[in-house]
Parts: C-alpha cells; structure tokens; sequence
C-alpha cells in the first residue's frame, strides 16, 4: 500500500528519483558518484573511523562502551550492504521493501548514533584518564557526530514531498513510527531493573503502555517493509489511525502516572535527587534511579508529542492501490 504526502498519494510504485531531483543510477560504478552515493560513503567511512579508534586503544568497556561500539559496527554493516545492493543493483532481490527500508535504516542509523555521540562521552570518554585512549575515544565522538549528521542528511534528502506518490515509509508519520519505536527502546533500557517500578500498579501500567505501543509501531514498520499491509482485517490507514489514537491516549495517562508516583512523597516517590543515595556520587558507566526515573519522565512527553504529530500527519495522507 504506498501513499502520498500532505494530500497526496502513497503508491507501491518504485521512484526513479533518489530525492534529489536526479534519476538514481544503479548496477554501476556511478551510482557512488551520486550525491547520495556520496553521502553513503561518508557514513561508511565516518562509522568505520569511530569504531576502529575505540578498537585498537580497547576503549569500550562496559554497557555503554558496549553500546557506542554495537551502534558503530552495525551502521557500519548494513550501509555497506546497502551500498553493494545499490551497485549490483540487487534491489528487486533484496528480501525487504526498497522503496521503505533504505530511509527507515537512515532514521534509525542517526537516532542510534546520534544515542552513541551523546552516551559515549558523558558516560565513558570523561573518566578516561588523560592519554592515548583518551584521545582515540574523543575522535571516535567527533566521528559518531559526523555518521550522525550524514544519516540526517540523507533522511531529509530522501523523505516525501508533497505531491509525492512514495513509500510510506518516507512519510512524515513513517518517520515518526521510527522514533516512537526508539524512544520507546531507550525508555526499556532505562527501565531494565524492574525495582523502578515493582509493586506499585500505576508505574506496572506505565511500563504496560511503553510495551503496548512499542509494538503496534513495530508491526505497522515491519508491515510497510514487507510489503504486507494488505493482510490486516481492516484497511492500512484505519490501522494507523486507531494506532495513533490509541498510542496517544495510553501515553497520556502515563505522562501523568509516571511522574506522580516516581516524584510525588505523598505517592511514594522522591521529588528531590539528593535524596537518592546512588546519586550522591559519579560513577563510570553508571546512571542512578533518580536519574533513570527523571530520563523515562522526559522520554515519555517526548513519545507522546510524536504520536500526537502522527495523529495529525496521518489525516493528511492519501492511500492508493496499485
């Protein structure tokens, strides 16, 4: 099922525009002489910098060390696959939607590095003593920050224009599936110790929520990369807009529920950090629960102005079959 964008039309059919302005050239050598193929590189290049830097000084120790590094590596992997599809000209053999599943990965790619430039540094660079490892750990952040740009980029570059008939993908709610689903992982990560949340029904039904609407988001994403969205019993864009209601509506009973039982004395929580023993010191690799708590709150307002932006975006899209 393809669409349009802003009263437009979204069809299956396959762009011969690479988003900017210029027939696409694939099964050659000059597709790498593309802007877009250009930009491709630099993410190969800027990706494999960052993680060869942490590699050979051994600069990646622990869970967010582990993060930086995985999210290197695998943006890494997966453009170079794209990039070979895109010069062998494999697409119609590539066992996922093309039209849909380059812009989806460039989303996910900034966002995960984007994570990676952000955790990296404040969690592990800085109590790198002064040195060698040091020095290899704040080129590796320069090159995360460089992917991350170069992701954006490409994102912005290849996402539907009004009057477009494209993969939904490239849509304006498309892309904001792939941030709710995002958001949605690191409020998990965040919430890894059920000690956040154990005993206490209201915080149970606010982790309930997260899970809920984390996995209607995946599957109208693995939908539209499959090119399955015709075996819903009801019709796609119903689908995606009772799942924007619905999203909207859970995560505006746990914007509230959340912080007045993890902040409010009278409710049990702790409105002040200091109170929070864990707190009290810096500790490498480490975030305390106040912390984790105040991040959750702050990524759920996040989450549920996303689906409120789908919700709208939604209406002003046209389904089309062909």
């Amino acid at each position: 099922m393809p669409v349009t964008v802003t009263r437009t039309t979204i069809t299956t059919t396959t762009s011969l525009s690479s988003g900017l302005g210029s027939p696409t050239i694939v099964g050659s050598p000059r597709a790498l002489t593309q802007p877009l193929g250009l930009l491709r590189l630099l993410q190969l290049l800027s990706t494999c910098v960052a993680f060869s830097l942490v590699a050979s000084v051994g600069a990646w120790t622990g869970p967010m060390g582990n993060w930086s590094m995985f999210t290197w590596c695998f943006c890494f992997s997966v453009t170079l696959i794209i990039l070979i599809v895109e010069l062998c000209g494999l697409q119609t053999r590539f066992p996922l939607s093309w039209r849909n599943f380059p812009i989806t990965y460039a989303c996910y790619a900034a966002l995960f590095c984007l994570s990676a430039s952000i955790i990296y540094p404040t969690t592990y660079v800085q109590f790198l003593p002064h040195g060698r490892s040091r020095d290899h750990a704040i080129a590796a952040t320069t090159f995360s920050c460089i992917a991350c740009v170069a992701y954006a980029t490409e994102v912005a570059w290849t996402r539907a224009r009004p009057g477009e008939i494209t993969g939904y993908m490239a849509t304006v709610p498309g892309l904001l599936k792939v941030l709710e689903t995002f958001v949605a992982c690191v409020i998990f990560a965040f919430i890894g110790g059920p000690s956040l949340y154990q005993d206490k029904p209201a915080l149970e039904w606010c982790v309930a929520v997260y899970s809920i609407c984390f996995i209607l988001a995946a599957v109208a994403i693995l939908l539209n990369l499959g090119d399955c969205t015709n075996i819903l019993p009801i019709s796609f864009p119903s689908f995606l807009s009772g799942l924007a209601l619905l999203s909207v509506l859970l995560y505006a009973t746990a914007i509230v529920l959340w912080p007045l039982y993890q902040f409010s004395e009278r409710h049990g929580g702790q409105p002040r950090r200091y109170s929070d023993v864990g707190c009290s010191h810096r500790h490498a690799y480490y975030v305390c629960d106040w912390d984790r708590r105040l991040a959750v709150a702050v990524l759920t307002a996040i989450n549920l102005l996303a689906y409120l932006a789908d919700l709208v975006y939604s209406a002003r899209l046209v389904f089309v079959r062909v």
